[in-house]
């Protein structure tokens, strides 16, 4: 990856995109050309985990970070139709490599920071508030990320239904490097695993590396990300 490109690629229609990164000049977005809707491979929903189901926009509670607007597109993998009324639900560490509810690293179990689910709305389109995410002994910078079907809500939380896909979401190195000398991420001193020495990544992740734009020509005002996720929205993986 030879650095930032100066445009994104916007989603096609119906969202039937992915992205790659691409060399460029140096400034706001790297960007991938766009290809035919396929079925986003599983990933492991690895050890942190918490059934919480939380509905919420909002997930950083506070943690301090590079603002992340992030928006995830769910379509149907056999159809290329977005899939409205799907509960994304997303779980990511700290800028220090720390995941809430969990001891380790100083967190608590009690804790529920970058948690949260979002339904889709008619364009297949669910939104998180969120920071960039750090990193922590032998994995790249990642977001977890389940998809949930024929589920309800009542009283912030989603409930019922089943889950249709567990994946991760990836962030290009051009900008995992450059978050890397911002604080609060240059205070983690966990060695930085890249996506291409990450054994979880070099198994599909490629497929939802996420598209990213930087609000400003300042990288600590935030950046947008942007995935594709196709998926069997009857499947029970």
């Amino acid at each position: 990856m030879a650095g930032l490109g100066g445009a994104t690629l916007g989603v096609a229609a119906l969202g039937l995109a992915a992205t790659r990164a691409t060399a460029a000049t140096e400034h706001h977005a790297v960007a991938r050309p766009a290809v035919a809707c396929v079925l986003t491979p599983e990933q492991t929903e690895g050890p942190y985990y918490l059934d919480l189901e939380t509905v919420r926009k909002n997930i950083t509670e506070g943690k301090a970070g590079v603002p992340l607007t992030l928006r995830v597109t769910v379509v149907d993998a056999a159809t290329c139709a977005p899939l409205p009324r799907t509960a994304v639900d997303i779980w990511h560490c700290d800028a220090l490599g720390v995941y809430s509810g969990y001891v380790a690293g100083g967190s608590t179990p009690d804790t529920t920071f970058l948690r949260g689910v979002q339904l889709t709305d008619s364009a297949g389109v669910a939104e998180f508030t969120t920071v960039y995410p750090g990193w922590y002994v032998g994995r790249a910078l990642h977001i977890h990320v389940k998809t949930h079907a024929g589920g309800t809500v009542s009283g912030g939380t989603y409930h019922g239904g089943h889950v249709s896909h567990t994946g991760q979401l990836y962030f290009p190195e051009a900008y995992n490097t450059r978050i890397a000398a911002l604080t609060p991420y240059r205070n983690n001193t966990a060695t930085r695993t890249l996506n291409a020495r990450d054994g979880i990544y070099r198994n599909g992740g490629s497929s939802t590396l996420l598209t990213l734009t930087q609000a400003g020509s300042d990288l600590g005002q935030g950046v947008t990300g942007t995935v594709v996720l196709g998926i069997d929205p009857a499947a029970t993986p």
